[in-house]
């Protein structure tokens, strides 16, 4: 089974841009679980443009399924996860400015900065993944720092899958494989959604979880939110 994790960052932005505190996150959070997902994901970045680091505080004691958070390991970022000890940290190289996560970690060049961070969490019983391209080079880098998971960057796979979807499949196929064989657990996520997702799925067979939250969330604008869950879920588990 591939577990979908609903990354609820978009909830959070629309709370902020009208102040108070509707939707509610928390609320969205425990809807998603009993909608069916087996995962809540947060990205929380240091100007706090959506997900606020109170969130995740608040969040933790209340999420009874895995909850990941992704993020750039600065000092700051650092000490939240360590505090909160949620099931997972992704690891995301991602500039304080960027709108999205634009890049995957080049794992030899911050080989001996990931392997210290990874260390820290992993001592605290964290499961870490690394945010990477679909190169085989970093993935084998990437299992050179500890890392328990990867994550694939799928932006590439979604923005070419319309034009050539067997093309666009074919670079993270053979990370996945060079995972397996350096037995990292797979993880992928950015700009999945009900078009493309169970076309990865397919030519991926140790997928362990997928984190989506922007088309989601778009799509339970039309749908609904615990129809657009079973949705997705459909789509990895058919």
């Amino acid at each position: 089974m591939t577990k979908l994790s609903v990354n609820i960052n978009k909830i959070a932005t629309l709370r902020n841009a009208r102040g108070g505190n509707r939707p509610n996150v928390l609320q969205t959070a425990l809807d998603c679980e009993r909608f069916g997902a087996q995962g809540i994901t947060v990205h929380p970045r240091p100007d706090e443009r959506h997900i606020r680091y109170q969130d995740v505080l608040d969040l933790k004691p209340a999420v009874t399924t895995e909850f990941n958070i992704e993020g750039n390991p600065t000092p700051d970022f650092i000490q939240l996860v360590l505090s909160v000890k949620p099931e997972q940290v992704t690891l995301v190289p991602d500039a304080p400015d960027a709108i999205t996560s634009n890049a995957g970690w080049d794992t030899l060049k911050h080989k001996d900065f990931l392997v210290d961070i990874i260390a820290q969490f992993k001592e605290q019983g964290i499961r870490t993944s690394i945010f990477v391209d679909p190169d085989p080079k970093q993935v084998e880098g990437a299992a050179l720092t500890g890392t328990d998971r990867i994550e694939l960057y799928t932006e590439a796979y979604a923005s070419q899958y319309l034009a050539d979807r067997e093309k666009a499949v074919a670079p993270y196929a053979e990370a996945a494989k060079v995972a397996l064989q350096c037995n990292l657990g797979l993880n992928a996520g950015h700009d999945l959604d009900l078009d493309n997702l169970r076309f990865l799925k397919e030519r991926l067979p140790n997928l362990q979880e997928v984190s989506i939250g922007h088309a989601l969330v778009c799509d339970a604008l039309y749908f609904g939110l615990e129809n657009t869950i079973q949705l997705y879920l459909r789509q990895l588990n058919y």
